[in-house]
């Protein structure tokens, strides 16, 4: 098989890697001498004494900068040397009376506290670099088969991912709860290419922080520039919870940092708008947000009042289990590819249960997963014909586990089966009651 890492860290990559060398001077750096003094200055009047090997790491900063920074607030009576050894690396430094005075006014005014951020220019430039010409993908086949390879069956919505990918284009998914959507949605990203970003943006003296590790996860190879981060595409999802407050970059003043939206996180990889039609606020004044960082691969956040103009090039897919009529045509054009999920069929659901299970570790046999199947196949065959859905085979699972431990049993029997479909709540509604009412009770349309 290629060598995926080839795709993952690709020539454009390795050339990024080599712009964003870690500054050893304060002539290199791009970010201003009293933006990093003021910085230094909070963290040892927040630290009381620190060795500079500990402000190294808190800043990213190289020592050589570092040792420029701590000579001149010690010419200028703002910190003292309390001890180290041979290495300047090992020095230990304190807060002087006049370093404290002058922090506090700095921490009211900016109270951030850690890595320095990357000024916004070099972040501009830099993202622009790596975004231009980004599509259409040529995505080598073991990395569109590794990436799809825990999805079961769903042929064409598979065809319409690979194709969303190539081109970076948007697509709406409809299906019922448990159909898979999220699931299918999430694996787009290993098709897509990773990307390198800044942890925080420097903004007139504001701090903006970019990376967020609920979304953004880390890539094995990294640059030397520690205040720059390689993450895979950011696969970002959002559900009945959004707002449109939330798709604004706002100030917290605990952090004392501008925390950008998901429109921003997005950047380079997907925003899944999931639950279409639940939000308390008109889903239409949510996807109206969106039209113009869409249509312009860039969005405009104030910082202080100030435009600051920032990139915004993300693949965007429209969910919900609602009518599809929900979302108008102007908000389709921007996603104009299309999945249905539906039921998974029996052969499909008992599948992803016996992968759910050996992900478990769990032991078992023929049977139970042919008791599975029963469940769903159809009365004339001697099934139940319950509706399935993925969620289905999940829970299940998980629910087998637990019982099998309660019971103090070493493998998944039938009985622990039954007990774990017995103890299933959509399971036990739909076999209490007809398919019909059913529907009703759980607010679905017939």
């Amino acid at each position: 098989m290629e060598n995926l890492g080839d795709y993952y860290h690709d020539e454009r990559m390795q050339k990024m890697f080599c712009l964003v060398e870690q500054p050893k001077n304060l002539d290199d750096i791009d970010i201003s001498e009293s933006f990093i003094k003021n910085l230094v200055l909070k963290i040892i009047s927040t630290y009381g004494n620190i060795k500079v090997t500990q402000l190294h790491d808190i800043t990213g900063l190289h020592v050589d900068i570092l040792e420029e920074i701590l000579h001149k607030l010690e010419k200028d009576d703002m910190c003292a040397q309390t001890g180290g050894g041979f290495l300047f690396s090992s020095v230990e430094y304190t807060i002087k009376k006049p370093g404290r005075e002058k922090a506090l006014q700095i921490m009211h005014e900016n109270p951030y506290i850690g890595i320095c951020p990357v000024s916004y220019d070099e972040y501009y430039t830099i993202m622009s670099a790596q975004l231009k010409g980004r599509f259409p993908l040529n995505i080598p086949k073991p990395v569109i088969e590794n990436a799809l390879k825990d999805i079961v069956g769903i042929e064409d919505g598979k065809q319409t991912l690979v194709a969303s990918s190539i081109g970076g284009t948007g697509f709406f998914i409809y299906g019922g709860p448990g159909t898979g959507k999220t699931f299918l949605t999430s694996k787009m990203a290993n098709m897509l290419p990773p990307i390198l970003i800044p942890k925080y943006i420097e903004f007139s003296g504001s701090v903006i922080q970019l990376y967020d590790p609920d979304f953004h996860k880390q890539s094995p190879e990294q640059p030397e520039d520690p205040r720059w981060v390689k993450v895979a595409a950011p696969f970002v999802f959002t559900g009945s919870e959004l707002t449109s407050e939330k798709l604004e970059t706002l100030f917290n003043p605990n952090k004392g940092v501008y925390e950008t939206s998901p429109i921003i996180k997005a950047n380079g990889g997907i925003l899944l708008l999931d639950d279409l039609g639940r939000q308390k606020e008109d889903h239409n004044i949510i996807l109206n947000r969106l039209i113009v960082p869409l249509e312009n691969k860039r969005d405009v956040i104030y910082i202080k009042g100030s435009p600051v103009i920032v990139h915004t090039q993300f693949i965007p897919i429209l969910s919900t289990n609602l009518e599809i009529n929900i979302v108008d045509e102007a908000h389709l054009r921007r996603a104009p590819m299309h999945i249905i999920l539906g039921p998974p069929n029996p052969d499909e659901i008992v599948e992803v249960f016996k992968r759910n299970l050996d992900e478990l570790h769990e032991k078992y046999d023929d049977t139970i997963l042919e008791r599975f199947r029963e469940v769903y196949i159809p009365i004339a065959d001697g099934g139940e014909q319950l509706t399935p859905t993925f969620a289905h085979a999940r829970d299940i699972a998980r629910i087998a586990q637990s019982v099998r431990i309660r019971n103090q049993e070493e493998t998944i029997t039938l009985n622990v089966l039954e007990e774990s479909l017995d103890a299933h709540i959509l399971i036990a509604m739909q076999r209490k009651y007809t398919p019909e009412l059913f529907a009703r009770i759980i607010g679905k349309k017939v």
